[in-house]
C-alpha cells in the first residue's frame, strides 16, 4: 500500500511538473505546437456554446407560439410588434441594472477592451449577462444581430479555458482570437471569414503564430456546428454575375451611397452612446425597444436578425419602395438599439442595410439599362460587402464573409470596388473610425497596437526572465555576499524571512562595496569589497502570467528598471520564479515571429 501511495505521489508530481513546463513553453512567442493544440480545444468549446445559443434564440419564439419561425416577425399583429420589443427592452434593462456595473460590459467592445487592458482575461459574469441578454434581445425582435453576443461568448469561453488551465496571458490572448474566430465560424458557417475577422478586426495583426491556432479553432467549431445545422451557405442565391464592365461606375456609386450610410451608422451609434450614457440603463433599453417597435409598425422586416429579408433581396423579391423604407428604418432602429445599450450585435444589421440599399440601387440601374445591368440581387450582395467592410473598416473580412454566406465567387471582383469606395468615403470624407474602435474611444479607451506593442503582447515574461538567481539574507555580511557572487548569478534576491526585500545585480553589489570610481578603474577592487547597498533600491513585482507589454507597463508605473516574477504577484520568496529587467524587454531579442 505504501509503495502504491509513493507511486501515485510520483505520478502527481510528474504531471504537475509537466503542466508547469507546458505553461512556461507557452510563454514563448514561438510556442506554435502548444497553441495549435489549444486552438482545437478552444474551437470545440466555443462551437458547443454557440450551437447552444443558436438553439435557444431560434427555438424560444416557436415554443412560445409567437410565430411559426424565428425570423417571421412580419407575421405578428401590430400590437405584438410594438409591445414585444418594448417589454424586452424593459426586461433587459432591469436585468442589467440589477447586476454590478462591471458585469454590464458586454459585446465585441468589451472583448477588445479586455485585450487592451486586462491581459485578455474575460470575466464569466459578463459572458453570462451577454449570453442571456443577447438571446433576450434577439427573441424580443430588437434590430440587432447575433454576432455581437457570439463574439463575446466565444471569446469568453476560450479565455476562461485558458484561465482554468492557468496559462500565461500571451497565450490567453491568442485563445481569445480562437474564440472569436470559432464563434463567427460556427454561427454563420463561415470559417475563413471567422479567421480573417479575428485577425483583422479584433487582434489587428497577422502573424504565423496567430493564424495557425485560429484556423484550427475555426475548423473545429465549424465542424461541430455543421453536425447540427449542415454545411449549406446561409443564403441561397442564383448564379448572378457582372453583365458588363460598364456597370463599374454604377458600382462606384453604390459604394458612395453605402459609404454615406455606414458613416451615419458609426457616427449615430457613437453619438447616442455618448449623449445618453448618463441615463438609467433600464430607461435607455426601454426607449430603444419602444423606438424599434414604432419602426416595426411601418416595416416589420427591421425586427430581429432580418436574414429572411436579406434572402428575399438577394433573389429580387422585394420592390423598390419597400427596400428603401427597410434600409432607412433599419438604420435608425439599429442606431437606437446599439447606441442606447441593448446587448445585441451591430454587424448583422449591416448585412440587412447593405442588402436592401444595394438591392434598391440595383432595381434603379436595371430599370435604366436592363440589357447592360446585372440583376438587383447582385447589387444587394455588393451592398452587403460594402456596408460591412466600410462600417468595420475591414474589407477582407467583408469579402470573405459574403463569399461564404452566398457561395458565389462572382461577387468578389466587383465587391472589391464597392467595398474600397465605401471605405474611402467613411475614412477620408467623413473621418470615421471603425465601429468598435469609435465606441471604445468615445469611452476613453484607445485600442491601437503598434508593431512593438504587438510583439510584446505575444511573449510572456516567463520566456524572457532570468532564473539564474541566488537568495541572500538582508543581514548577510560581506563574506556571505562574496560567496553568493562566486556562483556568477545574474541576480541576487534579498530576503527578510519569507519576504522579498530587494533585487540586485552583481554590479549593484560591487559598487556598494567600493567607491564607484575605484570600481570602474579596477573591477577587481569592486569584487573584493562587495556589500549590500543601504537602502536597497526599489523593484517591482510582476505576475508570472503577464506579457512583456504588461511587465513594461508595471516597470513604468513603478519607475524602476527591474522586477521579480512571481506567482500571483506575491512578494513571498517561495513564489518567485525569476527576474526580468527593462533592458531584457527593450532588447527585442526574444521576438522571432
Amino acid at each position: 500500500m505504501a509503495s502504491r501511495s509513493r507511486g501515485l505521489a510520483r505520478l502527481r508530481d510528474a504531471l504537475r511538473a509537466a503542466r508547469h513546463d507546458f505553461r512556461f513553453h507557452l510563454a514563448h512567442a514561438d510556442a506554435l505546437l502548444g497553441l495549435s493544440m489549444l486552438g482545437i480545444v478552444a474551437g470545440l468549446a466555443t462551437g458547443a456554446v454557440i450551437v447552444a445559443f443558436r438553439l435557444l434564440t431560434e427555438s424560444v419564439p416557436v415554443w412560445a407560439g409567437l410565430m411559426p419561425h424565428a425570423e417571421r416577425f412580419e407575421a405578428l399583429d401590430w400590437r405584438w410588434r410594438l409591445a414585444l420589443p418594448t417589454a424586452g427592452g424593459l426586461l433587459i434593462g432591469v436585468m442589467f441594472q440589477a447586476a454590478s456595473v462591471g458585469a454590464r460590459q458586454v459585446g465585441p467592445v468589451h472583448v477588445m477592451a479586455q485585450l487592451a487592458s486586462s491581459g485578455a482575461r474575460m470575466p464569466w459574469r459578463n459572458a453570462a449577462m451577454q449570453f442571456f441578454g443577447g438571446a433576450l434581445s434577439i427573441v424580443s425582435g430588437h434590430s440587432v444581430g447575433r454576432e455581437g453576443p457570439v463574439i463575446h461568448v466565444g471569446a469568453a469561453s476560450a479565455s476562461l479555458l485558458g484561465q482554468w488551465m492557468r496559462l500565461p496571458n500571451n497565450s490567453i490572448r491568442t485563445l481569445v482570437a480562437c474564440g472569436v474566430a470559432g464563434a463567427i465560424a460556427a454561427s454563420f458557417n463561415t470559417p475563413i471569414a471567422g479567421v480573417v475577422f479575428a485577425m483583422e478586426v479584433v487582434l489587428l495583426e497577422y502573424t504565423l503564430l496567430g493564424f495557425a491556432p485560429v484556423i484550427l479553432a475555426a475548423f473545429a467549431s465549424t465542424s461541430l456546428s455543421r453536425l447540427v445545422y449542415g454545411d449549406d451557405p446561409a443564403f441561397a442565391v442564383p448564379g448572378f454575375q457582372l453583365v458588363s464592365q460598364f456597370e463599374l461606375p454604377w458600382i462606384v456609386l453604390l459604394g458612395v451611397l453605402v459609404g454615406c450610410m455606414a458613416a451615419a451608422y458609426v457616427h449615430g451609434v457613437r453619438r447616442l452612446d455618448e449623449r445618453f450614457r448618463h441615463w438609467p440603463l433600464w430607461l435607455r433599453t426601454t426607449a430603444a425597444g419602444a423606438f424599434c417597435g414604432l419602426c416595426a409598425l411601418i416595416a416589420p422586416e427591421i425586427m430581429g436578425l432580418g436574414y429572411d429579408t436579406v434572402q428575399l433581396a438577394l433573389i429580387g423579391s422585394i420592390g423598390l419602395s419597400a427596400l428603401v423604407v427597410i434600409a432607412v428604418l433599419k438604420l435608425f432602429a439599429t442606431i437606437a438599439c446599439g447606441g442606447l445599450g441593448l446587448p445585441g450585435g451591430l454587424i448583422g444589421p449591416m448585412v440587412v442595410m447593405g442588402a436592401t440599399a444595394g438591392g434598391a440601387l440595383g432595381i434603379v440601374g436595371h430599370g435604366i439599362a436592363p440589357a447592360a445591368s446585372a440583376e438587383p440581387g447582385f447589387y444587394a450582395a455588393l451592398g452587403m460587402v460594402a456596408m460591412m467592410g466600410a462600417s468595420l473598416q475591414a474589407p477582407l473580412s467583408a469579402l470573405m464573409a459574403i463569399l461564404e454566406l452566398t457561395g458565389n465567387a462572382n461577387t468578389l471582383m466587383p465587391g472589391m470596388v464597392a467595398v474600397i469606395t465605401a471605405l474611402l468615403v467613411v475614412r477620408i470624407v467623413f473621418r470615421q473610425d471603425p465601429m468598435f474602435v469609435a465606441i471604445l474611444r468615445s469611452r476613453g479607451l484607445d485600442f491601437r497596437f503598434d508593431p512593438v506593442a504587438q510583439a510584446l503582447e505575444r511573449t510572456g515574461v516567463a520566456a524572457v526572465m532570468s532564473r539564474n538567481f541566488v537568495a541572500l539574507d538582508a543581514d548577510a555580511d560581506d563574506d556571505a555576499v562574496l560567496r553568493a557572487l562566486a556562483g556568477a548569478p545574474d541576480w541576487l534576491l534579498i530576503v527578510d524571512g519569507a519576504m522579498l526585500r530587494g533585487v540586485l545585480s552583481p554590479q549593484d553589489v560591487w559598487l556598494a562595496g567600493a567607491d564607484g570610481r575605484d570600481a570602474k578603474a579596477d573591477p577587481a577592487v569592486a569584487a573584493r569589497t562587495a556589500a549590500l547597498p543601504d537602502p536597497l533600491p526599489s523593484f517591482a513585482i510582476v505576475d508570472s502570467h503577464a506579457t512583456l507589454r504588461e511587465a513594461l507597463a508595471t516597470l513604468d508605473r513603478a519607475r524602476v528598471d527591474v522586477a521579480a516574477v512571481s506567482n500571483g504577484g506575491s512578494a513571498e520568496r517561495s513564489q518567485v520564479y525569476g527576474v526580468i529587467s527593462r533592458a531584457q524587454i527593450e532588447s527585442g531579442s526574444f521576438h522571432r515571429y
